[in-house]
């Protein structure tokens, strides 16, 4: 297989395990940023808690993969990412922290006040991943000031508050309301009675907040956000430097693809149809179809960013040169091939034991089954 298919191919593979990420862990963050809101009493966020409790750890392997195929295949993101975006990362860790000793030691103690702590313990590690991812993909497409010297050596020259610029932190508040809402179809399709009902209200206000949210965003790239382009680069199966090529930035840019690729329009299509089906039916019977649109919802949003940026994976603000894209960023051809192997014989296992796993656990959490399994749930 020549360099560049391999290029190509590990960019449509990350992006379908950030994909993986975000619509199965997307519902785990989703349900704990609601979990304060939906559940009043004690016993309704236990079940609130563990509608995600027997599968929340094992979503969280499609973030360290991706993480890890990241670091294997575009080495140069990495290195300019972590310079960029550390302390964003630090918060989103710390705040993953969260997650396992809420779950673990929420119900130690009957103290309400401990538990109440766990709670919002659970809803920081729920919203502040959700809301500094969404941060940094609006940082992406409006580009990051890092620059590369002729060495090749990474330079960043902005700051953690820089980051939180009014477009970034809209896209921010995209990604919460998309999540919320995964999270608000999950816990309607494996609950009952009153917890339904509020998770049915909360999905249709994160629906429509998200479809709204995520249409301003794209008129704001449409007119007002500089988007990027390559004028001249080096041929695609050379090795990796980003200096080798210009760039132009200018608004509307990240338009271009669509133009010239119209097929890639099902992307936008799919995340606000997906939206709003979702909010449409958010009181139906439908319980799975519409946890599924949400779920295109979040496909159609990560592909809308990815199609517009391709082939861009880091721009640069500061010098167009030392934008990191699909073509002189990777790693080499040899390392790709054997990653590929590995994808090919591993991917398929993780996704048949997958959905072993949501067949075994499939069926509603009740007041009931918490009382019989009390020692054996969260």
């Amino acid at each position: 297989m020549d360099y560049a298919t391999l290029k190509v191919i590990w960019w449509v593979l990350i992006g379908v395990l950030l994909i993986g990420f975000a619509v199965t862990d997307g519902f785990d963050m989703g349900t704990a940023i609601l979990l304060p809101f939906i559940a009043k009493t004690d016993a309704e966020r236990r079940i609130v808690v563990n509608t995600v409790g027997a599968t929340w750890e094992g979503n969280q392997v499609w973030f360290i993969t991706a993480g890890g195929a990241m670091f294997a295949a575009w080495p140069l993101v990495y290195a300019a990412s972590f310079s960029g975006f550390y302390f964003a990362m630090l918060l989103v860790l710390f705040s993953l922290f969260f997650r396992p000793v809420g779950f673990d030691y929420r119900s130690k103690r009957e103290d309400p006040r401990w538990r109440s702590a766990w709670d919002w313990a659970l809803f920081i590690g729920g919203f502040v991943p959700a809301l500094v991812i969404g941060v940094a993909f609006g940082n992406l497409l409006q580009g990051v000031p890092f620059a590369f010297d002729t060495d090749l050596r990474v330079a960043y020259h902005g700051s953690f508050f820089a980051l939180l610029n009014p477009f970034a932190v809209l896209c921010g508040l995209v990604s919460v309301s998309m999540l919320a809402a995964h999270g608000a179809a999950f816990v309607k399709m494996k609950t009952d009675d009153v917890i339904a009902r509020r998770a049915s209200l909360a999905l249709r206000i994160a629906s429509l907040a998200a479809v709204a949210l995520f249409l301003i965003a794209g008129v704001l790239v449409a007119t007002v956000i500089g988007g990027y382009q390559i004028v001249d680069a080096a041929p695609f199966d050379t090795v990796a430097n980003p200096l080798l090529k210009s760039v132009v930035g200018a608004p509307g840019l990240w338009l271009t693809n669509y133009s010239t690729y119209p097929w890639m329009v099902a992307a936008p299509l799919i995340g606000v149809v997906g939206g709003v089906l979702a909010l449409l039916f958010a009181k139906s019977r439908f319980e799975k179809s519409v946890f599924i649109c949400t779920g295109l919802m979040i496909v159609g949003v990560i592909l809308t960013a990815g199609f517009s940026m391709f082939p861009f994976i880091m721009p640069s603000s500061l010098d167009g040169r030392s934008s990191l894209t699909v073509w002189d960023s990777t790693s080499s051809q040899m390392t790709l091939q054997i990653m590929l192997i590995a994808v090919i014989i591993f991917l398929p296992i993780i996704l048949i034991y997958t959905s072993w796993v949501y067949r075994v656990m499939r069926g509603k959490v009740t007041a009931a089954a918490l009382e019989e399994n009390r020692h054996s749930m969260y």
